[in-house]
Order: structure tokens, then sequence, then C-alpha cells
């Protein structure tokens, strides 16, 4: 399990299996919404579904390919942020995220988002993290776009979403300019417990 506090009352923690029925009632409470510029929402309906999500970032973990994590607030999940993929030989990841919508516009994915690029940076010392955003998301691009992320590109038709495609922005930060305007140092902030 990792977990790692960003502030009182908030906290990321790795995914466990008796989580998936409050997951599964997070993304209903929200389907409408993620809807939007989600695509995987069709896929992720029943329990049994949400089980599965759940058991493949067990995996990933066990595998140090990265990791999904809860976002905690005063003790409900309000969010998922995590690596889609880390890519050892490059040094590089992919962070993707999501947010209750009634928690939207207090700054809690901002944290969520500078606290794992400074652990992929101070953790893992990887090298690159992109974020990757639908170009119509303004939002989700807001993210990257205050932390000092750089638009690197645009990749025409990069998602298919549900009856249509839409074009991703890509966003990139190096660890050497991360560090120029952010800062890295190890906070002590991180427990990681192996099961």
């Amino acid at each position: 399990m990792v977990k790692i506090a960003i502030e009182d009352g908030l906290f990321l923690k790795s995914l466990e299996l008796r989580e998936a029925e409050d997951l599964l009632l997070l993304v209903d409470a929200n389907r409408p919404y993620l809807r939007e510029w989600l695509p995987w929402l069709d896929m992720t309906r029943s329990i049994d579904e949400m089980i599965l999500f759940v058991e493949s970032t067990l995996r990933q973990l066990s595998l140090n390919q990265g990791f999904q994590s809860a976002i905690w607030h005063q003790g409900q999940i309000v969010g998922i942020i995590g690596y889609h993929h880390l890519e050892w030989a490059n040094r590089s990841t992919c962070i993707g995220y999501w947010l209750d919508a009634r928690f939207q516009g207090r700054g809690f994915m901002t944290k969520a988002c500078r606290t794992l690029v400074d652990y992929a940076i101070d953790e893992w010392k990887l090298n690159r993290i992109e974020i990757r955003c639908a170009e119509g998301n303004v939002k989700s691009r807001g993210i990257p776009e205050r932390l000092g992320f750089r638009a690197e590109g645009l990749h025409r038709e990069a998602e298919w979403l549900y009856d249509h495609y839409v074009d991703h922005v890509v966003y990139g930060m190096l660890a050497k300019d991360w560090r120029v305007a952010h800062g890295v140092e190890n906070k002590g902030r991180t427990t990681t417990v192996h099961q």
C-alpha cells in the first residue's frame, strides 16, 4: 500500500479491494458529469467490473509500474489520480485523474497532482511527466497549466469518446524544470507499506 499525505484531512492512498463498492457508488453519482470526458464509464457499471479495475491497479502496484490512488478528504473518497504507466527505460510517466463534481474548485486536484509529480521526481527519480487532456476539457487542462507544465503539442483524434473522437493536448514537465519552479525534496510525507 502507498499512502501520501497532502495536507491535514487530505491524502492519497493506493486502491484496495474493500473500496470497490464505494468507488462504484462515487462513479454512479458522477456518471453524467464524468461521461463528458472519460471513455470508460460504459465498462464500469457493476461491482464485478469495479473489482476487476481495482485488481488491475493492485497488479500495477505489485509490478512496480506505478499506482492508482483514491483521493481521500475528511474520511471519504472524492476522486482518483494515478500513473497510467511507468516507462522505466525512459524514466517517464503519465498522470490521469478525475474528481467528484461536488469537490470541484477547492484545489484538491491541483494539490494531488503536484504531490504525484513530486513523488515521481523525488522518489522514483523520473525525468518526464506527462498529462494528456481532451482539448475542450478546460477544467482538466487547468491542472497542468497551473502547475507550470508546458503544452507540447496536440494529438489529433487521440481518443474515441462514445460517438466521436477528441483531440488531446499533451502537457510535459521535466524534472529539471520542476525543481526550478517548485523545488523537490523528500518531505517525509510518504508511508509505503508492501503487503
